[in-house]
């Protein structure tokens, strides 16, 4: 199983931008999707999240801006960066927990895509 991320890229505050990961490989089903982040010198943390029933969280600084969405029949989730602000410049990585033919259960991760917001 690989998560591919994209569509990060540099843009001025207040502008938007739209990332998305795909699931790839022997994908059975998949639970929960997220969005975490690391800026730098910093602490990954979880930005956006969202269970198999489209339940949704978000971190405190990110609510009302950003929106993650997931798509199931092509094993991708989205995240929908709005009114962004030069904190959010880090790398975003995107995570679910696939469970792949025949086996259980295991978290994934991807590569890892970078958001860069001038001010």
């Amino acid at each position: 199983v690989q998560l591919q991320a994209s569509g990060g890229g540099l843009v001025q505050a207040g502008g938007s931008l739209r990332l998305s990961c795909a699931a790839s490989g022997s994908v059975f089903s998949i639970r929960d999707m997220g969005w975490y982040r690391q800026a730098p010198g910093k602490q990954r943390e979880l930005v956006a999240g969202i269970t198999s029933s489209g339940s949704t969280n978000y971190a405190d600084s990110v609510k009302g801006r950003f929106t993650i969405s997931r798509d199931n029949a092509k094993n991708t989730v989205y995240l929908q960066m709005n009114s962004l602000k030069p904190e959010d410049t880090a790398v975003y990585y995107c995570t679910m927990e696939v469970r792949p033919f025949l086996l259980g259960y295991s978290r994934y991760w991807g590569q890892g895509t970078q958001v860069t917001v001038s001010s």
